[in-house]
């Protein structure tokens, strides 16, 4: 996913589209109405955005030239963090005299506290507003994915590389144990139902060489996300309406439950697997079905370096049904600009591009990035795209109607290392699912207090 991809015919009508539309938007031209803010060619402007590094290096080498296209005089550097140092640098730059960067890219939860520190700026705000272009439209934005920037009433970050929990589905392996293929309307009950028959030899020696499932199991910050999204299905919830937490209730501890018996039909060594082990078993045809975040559908489908399956194989939809409804969990990447930033209008000037309806199909055709706009998903340029986009127009909405996301608060990170702790120990059956999330319960209580 990460390397520069040939454009084909497809791909250059989304991009000659971009550019006719988005030369309207630049405000940086050489001659009389070139603005010093956006650069000239003698002197343009340095902008520097801090990424993960999962992506940064796909923007700086495939999106960064094609902003150019719109704005030659603004030179985007893009600096790539490993996840788990990401949050810290962002703390740091929140709190320094001298911050590095203009752009932040942020994780889902951490919007809250990084807006409470004063580390944002508010984009829909007097100092954003009045460079906003007159059809970006706010309103074109899923719900779901452009609320993991709000907080307060403000927003200070917007999506730029959308992500839900979704379900991975082998149809080769549904095929050889004569079962029907899943379908949006699958319950968790018909899952489990089916699962046993999905531990099958599938190269006929005799010996058992697939299994049912494989996911995040291992102590981990996503983890809890399976036992959430199990949670949510049916109707459980983190905390209620007075921000306390009510997830230790018997709906919590049933699905805790469910995500423990997973582990009864997966690989052997499961339980130390996290994202890369799940995505490799899963890629090597190993296992039937994988509960994995649904941007890694590309290189599992398309690319034979990463995968030996094929696209006619590779199945997504959201995750099975429970009494409320499918489940799936909110993840998304989004974006800000930094409180302390001198280069405002240079900084919009990136963030509106890569956001905008244009935009954000170019950085979906060439990073392969999940859209959050309704008009993308709309309308996919190239055939894989058709039916992910189906999919994930539906968790999207899925997710907005059952509020599946993490903790929304200024400590939501030292939150969810609780729960990863917990949902862990009960994983790994040293204490039952409802002691361990009686303790998280408790811890994050006195948190939140």
């Amino acid at each position: 996913m990460n390397g520069k991809m040939r454009v084909g015919p497809s791909r250059r009508s989304v991009l000659g589209g971009a550019a006719t539309a988005l030369t309207a938007m630049a405000l940086t031209v050489d001659g009389a109405q070139a603005d010093n803010e956006l650069g000239t060619s003698g002197a343009p402007v340095e902008l520097r955005v801090i990424a993960n590094a999962a992506f940064s290096h796909t923007w700086q080498t495939v999106l960064v030239p094609e902003f150019n296209k719109i704005y030659p005089h603004i030179r985007v550097t893009i600096d790539g963090v490993p996840y788990n140092e990401h949050l810290a640098k962002l703390m740091l730059e929140a709190t320094s005299t001298n911050p590095e960067y203009d752009v932040l890219v942020i994780d889902d939860p951490w919007t809250p506290q990084l807006a409470q520190l004063g580390a944002l700026v508010d984009l829909k705000g007097p100092k954003v507003a009045p460079i906003t272009a007159a059809d970006y439209e706010w309103a074109d934005f899923n719900p779901a994915p452009l609320a993991s920037g709000e907080w307060g009433g403000k927003q200070y970050s917007i999506p730029v590389r959308s992500n839900m929990l979704m379900m991975f589905y082998n149809r080769a392996h549904y095929q050889k144990a004569g079962l029907p293929e899943p379908t949006p309307q699958l319950t968790w009950k018909q899952y489990f139902e089916q699962a046993p028959k999905l531990v099958q030899d599938m190269n006929g020696d005799g010996t058992t060489d697939a299994w049912a499932v494989d996911t995040f199991f291992v102590r981990d910050q996503l983890t809890p996300t399976i036992w959430q999204a199990i949670m949510n299905s049916n109707g459980g919830a983190l905390l209620d309406d007075k921000g306390a937490p009510i997830f230790n209730n018997e709906i919590g501890v049933a699905a805790l439950e469910m995500h423990r018996k997973l582990l009864d039909y997966a690989p052997p060594g499961s339980l130390g697997h996290g994202l890369q082990e799940s995505l490799q078993t899963f890629r090597q045809g190993a296992v039937a079905t994988m509960f994995m975040w649904g941007s890694v559908y590309k290189a599992s489908g398309i690319d034979t370096r990463a995968s030996v399956l094929t696209l006619k194989e590779l199945g997504m939809q959201v995750m099975p049904v429970g009494t409320a409804g499918p489940g799936t969990h909110r993840g998304i990447w989004t974006a800000g600009i930094g409180a302390k930033t001198k280069k405002m209008k240079a900084s919009w000037a990136f963030l509106e591009w890569l956001t905008s309806k244009k935009g954000e199909a170019v950085n979906a055709a060439l990073a392969g990035s999940f859209p959050a706009r309704k008009s993308t998903l709309t309308a996919p340029s190239e055939d894989w795209m058709k039916p992910v986009y189906i999919a994930l127009q539906q968790a999207y909405d899925v997710a907005a109607k059952g509020k599946m996301w993490r903790i929304r608060s200024p400590r939501s990170d030292a939150t969810q290392q609780i729960l990863a702790d917990e949902i862990a120990r009960a994983l790994a059956g040293q204490v039952t699912p409802k002691a361990a999330l009686d303790v998280a319960a408790r811890r994050i209580s006195r948190i939140l207090r």
